[in-house]
């Protein structure tokens, strides 16, 4: 059984908005009156937040725009009395929290630091992997990312969607080895011949249930966008993207 207790001092609230990219939902945080992804605009939702902050809001702070983590912050702020929502830079201290540049998921991505506790947005998941796509997000960006939270002495990671993550290094690691071996098997298939979408994602992504096929092939193109970047697509196998 995977270990979710909760870290000290932080109330997880989670959204009720699950699919197959939100998972079990949005999870929304409180940590000293600060509410972390308010979650979608959802009364119960809502309610159950300013619940889990008996203390009141202090103001709310948002890891990135997308509307499953901030949808709901207008209603939040109204209804908590007017209080600030901060979409924080990198190094920007807000409340008790403190930002670090995480772009990849999202341009303007941040994860949020509270000691050794690492509130990580869609950066990382408690479980499975983060949807990154090509022009608003960047694969090259994200993979520096997940190496400069590597690089911290974290104690947990609290997702934007699954699980607490109790054992951080472990998983960063299995992340950028996932998507340093996704990036493997699409440059083997392109060297073998392949030259159709199909057939990439039947090389690269044949673990891939069928409700998640659709964002594989959004992933390629991140995936096809970074290593034309690279210049490791030649003009004979980049052909097909035309």
């Amino acid at each position: 059984m995977p270990d979710d207790r909760s870290p000290d001092g932080v109330v997880r609230v989670p959204a009720r908005n699950p699919s197959p990219l939100t998972l079990d939902g949005t999870n929304t945080y409180v940590v000293e009156r600060w509410v972390i992804d308010p979650g979608p605009a959802d009364r119960h939702h809502l309610e159950a937040v300013l619940d889990a902050a008996a203390a009141g809001v202090e103001g709310i702070v948002l890891t990135h725009e997308h509307h499953d983590h901030s949808e709901g912050a207008p209603e939040l702020s109204k209804r908590a009395g007017g209080v600030p929502i901060v979409a924080p830079g990198d190094g920007d201290e807000v409340g008790p929290l403190r930002a670090l540049a995480t772009p990849g998921h999202s341009p303007e991505h941040v994860c949020l630091l509270h000691g050794r506790i690492c509130f990580t947005g869609d950066t990382v998941l408690g479980a499975g992997s983060v949807f990154v796509a090509p022009g608003g997000g960047s694969l090259a960006a994200y993979l520096d990312s997940l190496r400069r939270l590597r690089a911290l002495d974290l104690e947990v990671l609290c997702p934007g969607h699954g699980p607490f993550v109790w054992e951080p290094a472990r998983k960063l690691d299995e992340y950028i080895d996932h998507r340093l071996d996704r990036e493997r098997k699409l440059i083997a298939a392109l060297d073998a011949g392949a030259r159709t979408r199909e057939q990439l994602l039947d090389a690269a992504w044949d673990d891939v249930p069928a409700a998640l096929r659709p964002a594989a092939e959004v992933t390629l193109e991140a995936h096809l966008e970074k290593l034309r970047d690279e210049g490791v697509l030649s003009d004979q196998n980049a052909g097909f993207l035309h």
